[in-house]
């Protein structure tokens, strides 16, 4: 992969298995908007960017070369080998191999893990243009201004400290709905106990669940996203409904348990099972399997 800089883009040449549209539909992230040109403009970390993908070829916009070296090249798991985790994969049976040939640009962002939390609370019982707009409200109202992007301010998420501020009313004001008082809990238990949830990061997965699961709001399920896609556990394999059918199509009989599904996983894709998860469940919904 090259990388250089020039007419304001960072541009990544001879780039594979990087597919923004993948990337950013997978079911892993909510702050990412698809443009008419095909490009996708999103908020991490501080900044606001503009992804484009032509060929092998990637065009970040409105960043520069020591952004990317600091935080985009950490943030899109560039570092990562995606063809031999998918090699891995395709060879453990043919369900993988056409997930993984049918989603082949995805790979796992490493997101902010107390935005994560927060996110994957809002996420529960709940569809995707919602939990943008109680994102994108939170951020608006509590979180830090970054600037004015193609004529549309963007505010970073908000911080334990900043959340904290608002009170459940407010929260709620912010289209969260019943999970207003989740994370009004689980931001106050965070700030008053001085729990650094970063560090979280540092556990094996088993502990980083037990954490997590410590909070209001956070169940198997929504524990596991936040595990997968802000902790880096990719031992875990989360299971929503997507997810549930895909599993029940090709892998387990249609009675079996959320658990032992989640269980039938992990001890079938070992090392690599957040990795499954994704291109099975972006194979499974894009095509409406098991509908």
């Amino acid at each position: 992969m090259k990388v250089y800089e020039k007419n304001e883009l960072v541009i990544l040449e001879g780039v594979t298995d990087f597919d923004p549209k993948h990337i950013f539909e997978c079911g892993q992230c909510f702050r990412w908007k698809a443009e008419d040109d095909g490009s996708y403009t999103g908020v991490a970390k501080g900044r606001v960017i503009n992804v484009l993908r032509e060929g092998e070829t990637i065009y970040l916009k409105n960043t520069n070369l020591n952004d990317f070296n600091d935080i985009w090249k950490e943030y899109f798991d560039l570092d990562t080998d995606y063809s031999e985790i998918k090699d891995k994969l395709r060879s453990m049976d043919e369900y993988l191999e056409k997930a993984t040939e049918f989603g082949w640009g995805i790979r796992i962002l490493r997101q902010d893990p107390w935005e994560m939390i927060i996110s994957f609370i809002i996420s529960s019982n709940n569809r995707i243009p919602m939990i943008q707009k109680a994102i994108a409200n939170l951020s608006r109202e509590y979180g830090t201004y970054i600037g004015k992007y193609n004529g549309v301010d963007y505010y970073d998420f908000p911080t334990p400290e900043q959340l904290n501020k608002a009170s459940i009313e407010e929260i709620r004001s912010c289209s969260t709905g019943f999970r207003d008082k989740y994370i009004k809990s689980t931001t106050e238990a965070v700030v008053t106990n001085n729990d650094n949830v970063y560090k979280y990061r540092d556990l094996d997965t088993e502990d980083c669940r037990k954490e997590l699961l410590k909070f209001n709001g956070i169940g198997p399920k929504v524990c596991d996203c936040i595990a997968l896609f802000g902790m880096q556990k990719y031992d875990t394999f989360p299971v929503d409904v997507w997810v549930k059918r895909v599993m029940q199509e090709f892998y387990v009989e249609d009675d079996m348990s959320l658990p032992k599904i989640r269980k039938y996983a992990i001890d079938k894709f070992g090392d690599l099972s957040g990795f499954a998860q994704q291109y099975l469940f972006y194979y499974a919904r894009e095509l409406g399997i098991g509908r």
